[in-house]
């Protein structure tokens, strides 16, 4: 595997376990979704600090089985910043083999955080407003 200019860091890197699977051998759903949800809260935070909830997760496709001493890295883009949330993309893949010699895309999903105080009540991500875009002005001595 050839080192990359811009090296991706994950916002979350863990190894599956034993207690991790299910009935069929491989590592239980749910806990794929727990870790994915933990990500994009991590990232969340480290964009603004705030106390974020989950509103939606979309489009979360299992591509791959992830098996007992994988390494498993989620990684996250910040796609919209919203006025009380974030929209994140997680991707998810696991690293296996001894060397970790083979990367397996898990699946991908975009998650919505939402920024809330402690009522739980929606509030501004960013502690100013963001400034809307406007058109170049005109100038009217020269028209």
């Amino acid at each position: 595997m050839a080192p990359s200019a811009h090296p991706r860091i994950p916002e979350i890197r863990t190894v599956m376990f034993p207690r991790d699977i299910n009935h069929m051998g491989s590592i239980f759903g749910g806990h794929i979704l727990s870790l994915l949800d933990l990500a994009a809260a991590q990232f969340a935070h480290s964009f603004s600090a705030r106390k974020y909830v989950t509103k939606v997760m979309r489009e979360v496709n299992f591509i791959s089985p992830v098996y007992v001493g994988d390494r498993v890295s989620f990684y996250c883009t910040l796609r919209h910043v919203g006025t009380t949330s974030l929209t994140i993309r997680v991707d998810v893949e696991a690293f296996r083999g001894i060397r970790s010699s083979k990367i397996i895309k898990v699946t991908s999903a975009e998650v919505v955080m939402v920024a809330v105080d402690d009522n739980f009540h929606p509030v501004p991500v960013l502690d100013r407003p963001r400034k809307k875009k406007r058109g170049k002005k005109r100038n009217v001595e020269n028209a």
